[in-house]
């Protein structure tokens, strides 16, 4: 089964597989202290951080398991963030997540919830999944209003990677 949205657009957006050489693009999001404020157990070193983060969307592709893909604002060709459909394991079932991450210039301009909209639209289209889920952790309020945008719901709370997290959820 194939997860990845490689080549599909939205109005503003393009998906594309990520490759080493957005390393140093996306380097900033990493050393920008406001995006990992909500999460515990990331590398202090945003290079290293990075690193891990690229690691993770490799190993996925190559294990389908899905994974973040870049997203390209079609109007200057800028990598401008990360999202996709990515195979989880949550209190020990499997779910797949619609996830997302921007470069801080680009939040508060609709593109998070654009990305998430198309990647729920292509998920249950090609029956995917019955439901699909985004796991946020519970002080990320701007990732959970994007979740609500994407006509998700709140569906319990619980601790994914030793983080307190809301699974908002929504069914086909």
């Amino acid at each position: 089964m194939d997860f990845l949205l490689h080549g599909e657009e939205t109005e503003r957006l393009r998906f594309r597989k990520l490759v080493p050489a957005d390393f140093e693009l996306w380097l900033p999001f990493h050393k920008d202290k406001r995006t990992s404020e909500f999460w515990n157990g990331l590398p202090q070193d945003p290079e290293t951080a990075c690193e891990q983060d690229f690691e993770r969307t490799f190993y996925r592709y190559s294990n389908h398991l899905g994974g973040k893909q870049a997203l390209i604002l079609k109007g200057t060709g800028e990598l401008i963030g990360l999202c996709g459909l990515l195979v989880q394991e949550v209190d020990g079932q499997k779910e797949l997540e619609i996830a997302y991450s921007l470069l801080p210039p680009f939040w508060k301009r609709g593109f998070a919830t654009e990305a998430a909209v198309k990647c729920r639209e292509f998920a249950f289209h090609n029956q995917l999944a019955e439901s699909l889920v985004s796991i946020i952790h519970i002080g990320n309020v701007p990732s959970q209003k994007v979740a609500l945008n994407n006509g998700m719901q709140l569906d319990r709370t619980t601790t994914y990677n030793n983080n307190p997290v809301h699974i908002f959820r929504i069914r086909s």
